[in-house]
């Protein structure tokens, strides 16, 4: 009856993992908690640019447009490698991303049975199988899948050093592997103190070295992070490196209190994963730090996976206040580490007093702990079902809002030839992920280039077509009309975001004979009589 008990379980998991790869050109579920996040229409395109460039168009880099690759590499070379051999399309993007979800799972059970039962690491893997958190970002081609995949694999790595044969040598690949978190996406800065953990305390507990493991690791970090700065450089490409950090660097608020409202803020976000898991794991996290002479309490304190958990946790959230600028997509890590805590707090507080070395005398202590255990326990099935139920919905609910409006858009532009076939539009890389239509971000320059602004952009490359979200920026009007008129030709729905649900389409006229307006005697931020233009300028 167990064994089938379990297969019951395993056949469950897996269909609701299968749902994420059904589906695949689907929009983001319109409507969502998560609706305000950039990633749904713009973050895909940008971050595979280099990938979609290459093998469409022949060269991956653009001058004076945004180029992230140099920054963040590895995402873009894996989905090099895939294109080659489907071509480019979005629902082969968002395979990588779900298939980077299914190793997610098995990493996850692997971190998880390190130090805990069978059931605990099934039960977690239930919570990532079920999130409708999980399912709407892990299906994205975005950076944090991968993100995840790498530090899953580098902590399995590191927890199960003093078992190897070999722990120095495991050490340098987990430090290869950190250069790769680090090239993944640079906010991996900040799982580092969790890394470091998974390594340091299980060779602790068993009386061996860290310092030459620690010595590997930072060794191989460091020499391959190095190597590839002295290709970046070597290559000219440091000015797009340093760029793509000049941009992430926001504004911050004046007050010399503002961290204390960007941490509180970035805590509260946390509700974006789950309005009932996430708080369980902050009760679990302060049962495990208040309960000072507890045996479950110290158990929990004592178990690297536990402890690992916590701090990437906890880095995560470092590194949203002090960007000040939390985005949904940035919890998708800590929904990974938020339900860790989860099971594992439930896990001990329903154990058997000999399971975690309660003396007999505290009898009492452990009957009430284990109340609270069923308690957090059936939380823990409520957040199942509501969240399945979620989950089965927007799967079965699939919308093709952009995708439709960008295949439209793509139709207009080759049904109008104007022999410029090229768009500019801040989703516009997203747009060529969807229909391999050419096109250039208006929403990132790179100043230290021969091209520093946008009026530059549109003299270099001449496109004919303009696409912005709702309105018309004002300053990208300026810089347009360095160049051409403007003709608002069609409009397309998509999304639900109040501010970005209807797609405008602008086509471009060059200026006869290149005479254009003197900017002293007219002002180039408003329409000129030449334009047409319908929606709102901002």
């Amino acid at each position: 009856m167990k064994r089938w008990s379990y297969a019951a379980w395993l056949l469950a998991i897996g269909a609701f993992a299968l749902l994420h790869a059904l589906n695949l050109r689907a929009d983001f579920p319109n409507h969502s908690p998560w609706w305000m996040d950039w990633a749904k229409y713009t973050d895909e395109g940008w971050y595979g640019n280099a990938a979609i460039r290459a093998q469409l168009f022949g060269r991956w880099y653009l001058p004076g447009d945004f180029n992230p690759a140099p920054a963040v590499p590895v995402w873009p070379f894996l989905e090099w490698l895939l294109f080659s051999v489907t071509g480019v399309s979005v629902e082969a993007a968002r395979g990588l991303a779900v298939a980077l979800f299914f190793a997610n799972l098995l990493l996850s059970y692997l971190f998880l049975r390190t130090r805990g039962p069978r059931w605990m690491a099934l039960l977690a893997i239930t919570l990532l199988a079920t999130s409708p958190f999980l399912y709407c970002f892990s299906r994205l081609a975005i950076l944090e899948p991968l993100l995840t995949t790498l530090t899953l694999a580098a902590l399995n790595v590191a927890l199960r050093l003093p078992g190897l044969r070999r722990p120095v040598s495991a050490s340098t690949g987990i430090g290869l592997l950190f250069a790769m978190m680090v090239l993944t996406k640079a906010t991996a800065v900040f799982l580092l103190p969790a890394l470091g953990w998974a390594m340091l305390l299980p060779l602790w507990q068993s009386g061996k070295s860290f310092v030459r493991c620690a010595l590997a690791a930072s060794g191989a970090f460091a020499a391959s992070l190095g190597l590839w700065m002295v290709l970046i450089f070597r290559a000219g490409l440091l000015p797009d490196f340093k760029y793509f950090f000049s941009i992430n660097a926001y504004v911050k608020p004046p007050q010399f209190y503002w961290p204390l409202v960007s941490f509180w803020w970035s805590l509260h976000g946390g509700l974006w994963v789950d309005r009932i898991l996430v708080p369980l794991a902050g009760m679990m996290v302060l049962a495990a730090v208040l309960g000072l002479r507890n045996a479950a309490a110290r158990k929990l304190r004592l178990d690297p996976v536990f402890g690992v958990s916590l701090l990437a946790v906890a880095g995560s959230l470092l590194f949203m206040t002090l960007q000040d600028h939390p985005q949904p997509r940035y919890f998708a890590v800590v929904a990974f580490f938020s339900f860790f805590l989860v099971v594992q707090g439930a896990a001990v507080l329903v154990a058997p007093a000999s399971d975690i070395g309660e003396p007999p005398t505290t009898g009492k202590v452990k009957g009430a702990q284990s109340k609270l255990g069923w308690l957090a326990m059936g939380l823990i099935a409520i957040a199942v079902g509501i969240n399945g139920a979620w989950t089965l919905d927007y799967a079965t609910h699939p919308e093709y809002t952009f995708v439709d409006a960008a295949h439209r858009l793509t139709r207009y532009i080759d049904e109008h030839p104007n022999g410029r076939r090229m768009l500019v539009c801040a989703s516009g890389d997203q747009i060529t992920l969807v229909t391999q239509l050419p096109a250039l971000n208006d929403a990132f320059l790179a100043p230290d280039s021969p091209i520093p602004d946008l009026a530059a952009k549109l003299g270099y490359y001449q496109p004919g077509w303009y696409a912005s979200w709702n309105y018309l920026d004002r300053g990208a009007l300026e810089d347009i009309h360095s160049h051409d008129s403007v003709e608002q030709v069609a409009t397309f729905r998509a999304f639900d975001d109040p501010e970005r649900n209807l797609l405008v389409l602008f086509k471009l006229h060059p200026w006869p004979a290149g005479q254009v307006y003197d900017p002293a005697d007219q002002n180039l931020r408003n329409p000129l009589p030449e334009d047409k233009i319908e929606v709102p300028l901002r």
